[in-house]
């Protein structure tokens, strides 16, 4: 029997984005197949601390730091880990602790941060910039250091193993699944309560995207102020989780700030509500410029959207081979464009892609990523008992 820690810093905030999301559904389906094996979920105290169900052979164990996020990573996480007698400790979020005496799995879901972290830039906010140097210098050491390696696709896997010299001993590929809750919602009063609630309009294109350079927010508002004009005034595009400066910022540097009664701001969706705001949408925008994986497109062909996203990095690789979405070149928003113009025009290829998109969506499941996670919590204990 094997006493696992998984590093989960930021489950317990409100808000929570990608990363986040994949350790907690790793936990989640751990809890379901995995009786046997004890676990400690290391978390930092925050509003939502029922996030994580109860089960017998689960504990959490609440971490603080003076010293913020480094302090937290770097001191308080491997002497509690260490405390609670943990044969492993798996870190789910990039980085890892540099002194760790248990020992370490860590999941590297991208390597974006050592390709570009420059301070200079002008796209980024300053924590996001801060927060890839502070990876860039621990992260080359930390994988040193590790048991294994995990990341999330086959693209990301040859990456990483070019870019540190790994052999494929070291480094495995887990592909991440799609929520059972990302569905095609039909029904009319969950539908009309979603509408009311983040006060949708009637026809829209729903672009999943933040501030990050990679999530190509630019480039998706210059596509759409290029579409209005082939379309006028007929279509808006919703984006969640942005602020008005951000917004204001963005459409200014593009030239578009014609078009900003055609954008409507949700703030902050939670995830259970989601498939309900897809399943309403005309199209659904996930042209990123880099990704490692991409579950957004999944979830939105999960939830019957015709689907635009990118044929950079890891997307063509989940999208499939099998014209599941429409793929284009990511730093061509006329590209963007025209894919827009298509969906709208061509009925029998929107009932193509969302037929297809729904079949591609099925391929993966959280369950099978916290089975072959678990087996490799089992490989690495068996190795390091010899």
């Amino acid at each position: 029997m094997m006493t696992i820690g998984i590093e989960g810093q930021r489950l317990y905030r409100k808000k929570k984005h990608g990363m986040d999301m994949v350790a907690l559904e790793l936990i989640k389906n751990l809890q379901k197949i995995d009786k046997e094996n004890d676990y400690v979920i290391f978390v930092k105290p925050d509003e939502d601390n029922t996030c994580i169900p109860a089960a017998a052979n689960f504990r959490i164990v609440e971490l603080t730091s003076k010293f913020g996020y480094p302090g937290w990573e770097q001191i308080a996480l491997p002497k509690a880990a260490k405390k609670e007698g943990c044969d492993i400790l798996h870190c789910t979020s990039n980085t890892g602790p540099l002194f760790s005496k248990v020992p370490l799995i860590i999941t590297l879901h991208d390597i974006i941060y050592m390709e570009s972290v420059s301070i200079l830039k002008k796209d980024g906010t300053w924590y996001q910039k801060l927060g890839n140097m502070y990876r860039r210098y621990f992260v080359p050491p930390v994988i040193k250091k590790s048991e294994k390696i995990i990341t999330v696709s086959e693209y990301e896997r040859k990456r990483i193993k070019h870019f540190f010299g790994l052999n494929d001993e070291q480094l495995v590929a887990i592909y991440n699944g799609v929520g059972e809750h990302f569905k095609k919602v039909t029904d009319k009063e969950i539908l009309k309560s979603i509408r009311n609630t983040y006060k949708l309009p009637d026809n829209f294109f729903f672009f999943l995207g933040n501030t990050d350079p990679k999530k190509n927010t630019k480039g998706v508002l210059k596509a759409f102020s290029d579409f209005n004009k082939l379309y006028p005034n007929k279509y808006k595009l919703v984006m969640l989780d942005f602020e008005e400066s951000q917004l204001q910022r963005m459409l200014s540097e593009v030239g578009a700030t014609d078009i900003r009664n055609l954008i409507h701001l949700t703030g902050y969706v939670k995830n259970t509500d989601l498939p309900a705001i897809i399943s309403q949408c005309k199209i659904f925008l996930y042209p990123s410029l880099r990704e490692s994986f991409g579950i957004p497109i999944l979830e939105g062909m999960a939830c019957g959207a015709p689907v635009i996203t990118s044929n950079t990095a890891s997307m063509p690789e989940v999208a499939g081979d099998n014209n599941a979405a429409l793929i284009i070149d990511p730093f061509k928003p006329e590209e963007i464009t025209a894919a827009m113009k298509t969906i709208i025009e061509d009925k029998e290829l929107v009932a193509t892609l969302v037929d297809k998109g729904t079949l591609r969506a099925k391929d993966f499941s959280w369950k099978n990523m916290a089975l072959n996670v678990l087996n490799i919590y089992s490989e690495v204990y068996n190795n390091i008992s010899k």
